[in-house]
């Protein structure tokens, strides 16, 4: 006992304590099981609800407010950063240097100060005004157990008023316990009806203020901030002005050598005389269309299968190598009219000369597909047509299969014949002024990079 009373505290306090927990414990249960009336104060309690939930509208600011200037540091951080890439690749010989570290000097004092300030005006003055609300939220807390304690008062000096045996020494005891247990609770529920009310009208002021010095400070940042971004834009005007020879090119997508194209490449590179355009044959006396012999060749590889029939020879593509080739241009030019000679005479005979081997074996096709003739496509369009795209940029064609382009050309999209022979990133395709004056694919189609154009239709 010596040593809990030299810590201030007596057994006789502990006891009175423990007693006291145990009476509201009681007053409690009484109270929810309906055998004891409790004191009720509708507007008390709306002022409880309302201060539950200032506090957690207050709590929630607080915390978005701490997640908004972490942001604002990882900014600054990131754009310390970038400047300082910005002032190593600078390189000494070029114009406006010291105009670019100053800067970057300004660009990170300007961060600083901001996020300074919100700590300043908007942060301390958040966890002043959350500082009170914990003392308050104990005091709400010491009212509702007072008020317990008055209401456990109160129905034992009525229990002991309306008892059989009446004991005026209790009776008078209870009363006394009953009128200082009401002034204790009174005074405190008091101060908390005039405090509680007033602190929830303070929060539209509190929230006006701190959102307006976040505004405000936002505004004059990005004031700043954009002064910079216009100095520095001025000073890489400079720079692109004394050097605009150099611009960034536009790069197409690296693309790989198509294998049709590569066989393609290797047998013209063998042949050197390359033999004469052999000439179309004439169409047929029925009027039916004929595909010239000269077609179909660049993007087409002869499957043997196509061409075998019974008592047949299988004829080579004149554009490509053969040994009439080598036999030099008159030999090619007389198998060209021989064959035109005989489609003529023929007809229907089933014939197996070159030009009615060509016509037969070499229908429209995209992507390997047969098609129905022009009744299937558009007639003002090559076979396969997709959509139109128009060249946004220059293209310089690096190799013999690619479209040369100019801004603003159109080029009319068609499918390639083989989809694995198309890389990523590129097209095929033919320019609408060559389709309209040529109308001939093999001779003006090509592959072009996609990033260059833009759709159009």
């Amino acid at each position: 006992m010596a040593e809990l009373g030299s810590k201030g505290v007596t057994a006789g306090k502990i006891a009175s304590n423990v007693q006291k927990k145990l009476t509201r414990a009681q007053e409690k249960v009484l109270q929810k099981l309906g055998k004891a009336d409790e004191t009720k104060d509708e507007q008390f309690e709306q002022c409880v609800q309302n201060f539950n939930k200032q506090l957690s509208e207050g709590t929630r600011l607080q915390k978005d407010l701490r997640t908004y200037l972490a942001s604002v540091k990882a900014m600054h951080e990131a754009s310390k950063k970038l400047t300082e890439c910005l002032q190593e690749v600078y390189e000494p010989d070029w114009p406006g240097r010291d105009d670019t570290n100053k800067i970057a000097e300004n660009n990170d004092l300007l961060w600083t100060d901001f996020h300074q300030k919100l700590v300043d005006q908007a942060l301390l003055t958040m966890d002043t005004y959350l500082g009170q609300f914990p003392d308050i939220k104990s005091r709400i807390a010491k009212r509702g157990r007072k008020l317990v304690d008055y209401d456990s008062a109160r129905h034992h000096f009525e229990a002991l008023q309306t008892a059989k045996k009446k004991d005026e020494t209790k009776i008078a005891k209870a009363e006394e316990e009953l009128v200082k247990a009401q002034k204790v609770f009174e005074e405190m529920n008091i101060d908390l009806q005039e405090e509680l009310p007033s602190l929830w009208n303070s929060r539209v002021g509190f929230y006006v203020n701190t959102f307006q010095s976040i505004a405000g400070l936002e505004e004059n940042f990005h004031k700043e901030m954009s002064k910079l971004n216009q100095n520095l834009h001025d000073v890489l005007l400079g720079l692109d002005k004394q050097y605009s020879g150099n611009a960034f090119p536009i790069k197409a997508q690296p693309r790989k050598k198509t294998k049709l194209f590569a066989r393609l490449r290797k047998k013209m590179s063998s042949d050197s005389t390359p033999a004469k355009a052999n000439k179309s044959p004439s169409p047929p006396p029925d009027g039916s269309p004929i595909t010239s012999p000269e077609t179909k060749t660049v993007n087409h590889e002869l499957e043997p299968s196509t061409l075998e029939a019974p008592g047949a020879s299988i004829p080579k593509s004149p554009s490509q190598p053969t040994e009439a080739a080598h036999a030099g241009a008159e030999a090619a030019g007389s198998e060209a009219a021989a064959g035109a000679e005989a489609s003529k005479t023929e007809g229907d005979s089933g014939s197996s000369s070159l030009p009615a081997v060509v016509v037969e074996t070499f229908p429209a096709t995209v992507n390997g597909t047969v098609e129905g003739g022009a009744s299937s496509e558009r007639a003002d369009m090559p076979p396969g047509f997709l959509f139109k795209v128009q060249a946004m940029h220059d293209y310089t064609a690096t190799d013999s299969d690619e479209l040369q382009l100019k801004a603003g050309d159109v080029v009319l999209v068609i499918p390639f014949e083989n989809p694995e022979e198309q890389d990523e990133g590129w097209l095929m395709g033919v320019k609408e002024s060559d389709w309209i004056q040529h109308k001939e694919l093999d001779q003006c189609r090509g592959v072009f990079p996609e990033n260059f154009t833009e759709r159009v239709q």
